[in-house]
């Protein structure tokens, strides 16, 4: 009977039936919808490679979203380069630190080989700073034991003034066996309108088994205009050099850092006599621009610059006459690499509020440097690094004498450089230039050191920004 009626209902009152069956077809639908979407997000809580806590995920610049697991970013062959500086300063300085809170690093689902007895088995691996992770509310849930962070923890977020300069400054051991090997930290002073100082402690060769053995070359720029160039050559033996710090012994030339300052002693003989110096270089906070190392092959090129705005005081004698030098405007930075038919583009300037740094190595064997954009541009200011831009080229100008070995450097130089929305152009007038000559890239050609006046001028930000000042720079041209 109950289904007669039914039939006839629904015969009789077609529209009404045909409503209250779309009307429970849908409710069905959403229910499987919701039942659906609470097994994913059930399945994905349970997820070990789920990264969570906090409000923003930063990730590497050209992952590719959709390739990523809805809610986690696990299983990624993809990292962030330079992480230490990005925690510290790009996003937990002083810069951001109106509009973030804290930056909690992590690694997730990243393979590791563990090998025991002869059997190596391939595990997942992660890892997380147990503070910081606390702070995003990402902690676990320690049923037994402690969690807090190690020594290597508190280093990596928050390290003394020490461990950062050890971590930035250090020396290397070369990957193979090479001639042309080569590892130097460099200065410059200045201390005056018209006078500067190059100073550089330099190993090379087939370190350390091989060949070898360290140099300090000095170059001093009179009042007058002449370029003397001052040298001490030292063997092996006599040479030290530590993998874990900036500490450098050639001979009785050394560098030494603690906590952030450089003390710098050498002496070495040149046209004019000797000349001797014992400085201390104190570089300025948050001046410095993090390491940097290409790798392709055989070839190898290290970068880093601890002191990129520093303040030199101390003493600097030539033959039997000392002058004072006192927070002298100096820098520092520190190459390692292999040397074979390499040249590079490089300069420094230092500016009322802004410095800059630009530079890249050209290595025509492999064409290490060559794709994309091959140069960079980074303007620091006292919150540190505030953006790095590319360029692909130096429009050089003009012509001027060169000291030294003689040839023509140019009378000034632009480039143009980008990132986003980002632009900024530099000029630069070149005051003064000195030449050595150099077999790099299998011909003849001139390495320039130059000092010269910039003007900047760009937007960053969204801000127009310009300055002005003095600064280094260098470059080659053919013989």
């Amino acid at each position: 009977m109950i289904w007669t009626l039914a039939v006839r209902h629904l015969l009789v009152k077609r529209v009404r039936a045909l409503v209250l069956l779309l009307g429970f077809a849908l409710g069905v639908g959403v229910m499987i919808v919701l039942l659906s979407v609470g097994e994913a997000m059930l399945a994905q809580s349970r997820d070990v490679a789920l990264v969570g806590g906090g409000e923003v995920t930063v990730l590497p610049q050209g992952i590719d979203i959709e390739a990523m697991r809805t809610g986690g970013t696990g299983g990624m062959f993809f990292g962030i380069d330079r992480a230490r500086a990005v925690t510290r300063t790009f996003l937990g300085g002083p810069r951001t630190a109106g509009a973030v809170r804290t930056v909690a690093p992590a690694l997730e689902y990243k393979l590791l080989y563990v090998a025991k007895g002869g059997v190596v088995l391939p595990v997942k691996a992660g890892g997380e700073i147990p503070s910081r992770a606390a702070a995003v509310g990402a902690g676990l849930d320690v049923r037994d034991g402690q969690w807090r962070d190690s020594a290597a923890d508190s280093a990596f977020v928050a390290p003394t003034v020490q461990q950062l300069y050890d971590e930035l400054d250090r020396f290397h051991l070369p990957s193979g066996r090479d001639s042309t090997w080569g590892e130097w930290h460099y200065f410059n002073v200045v201390t005056g309108p018209e006078e500067w100082w190059y100073i550089t402690y330099l190993v090379g060769g087939d370190v350390p088994d091989g060949r070898w053995g360290g140099q300090l070359l000095v170059t001093r720029r009179s009042p007058g205009g002449r370029y003397e160039r001052y040298v001490s050559e030292v063997p092996s033996a006599r040479v030290q050099f530590d993998t874990a710090r900036a500490d450098l012994s050639l001979g009785e030339h050394r560098v030494t850092q603690r906590d952030g300052r450089y003390r710098i002693v050498g002496s070495a003989s040149g046209p004019s006599g000797r000349v001797r110096f014992d400085l201390e270089v104190r570089p300025q906070p948050l001046r410095y621009f993090p390491p940097v190392e290409l790798r392709a092959d055989e070839f190898r090129s290290g970068y880093v610059v601890p002191g990129l705005r520093s303040d030199a005081t101390g003493a600097l004698c030539l033959g039997g006459t000392c002058s004072e030098v006192r927070d002298a405007p100096a820098y520092h930075d520190h190459n390692w690499g292999v040397w074979r038919d390499v040249s590079w583009e490089w300069g420094m300037g230092r500016g009322t509020r802004l410095d800059l740094l630009y530079g890249g190595v050209v290595s025509p064997r492999d064409s290490v440097g060559a794709a994309g954009s091959p140069f960079f541009l980074a303007l620091a200011d006292s919150l540190g690094v505030r953006q790095v831009l590319r360029f692909r080229t130096i429009a050089y100008e003009g012509a001027m004498p060169a000291g030294g070995a003689g040839g023509r450097a140019p009378a000034r130089f632009t480039l143009a450089a980008a990132r986003d929305a980002d632009t900024l152009r530099l000029r630069v007038d070149v005051l003064s230039a000195q030449s050595s000559e150099t077999g790099a890239a299998g011909m003849r050609r001139l390495f320039l050191q130059m000092r010269g006046r910039f003007r900047l001028e760009g937007r960053l930000s969204g801000e127009a920004v310009s300055d002005e000042g003095l600064g280094f720079f260098e470059t080659y041209v053919d013989r």
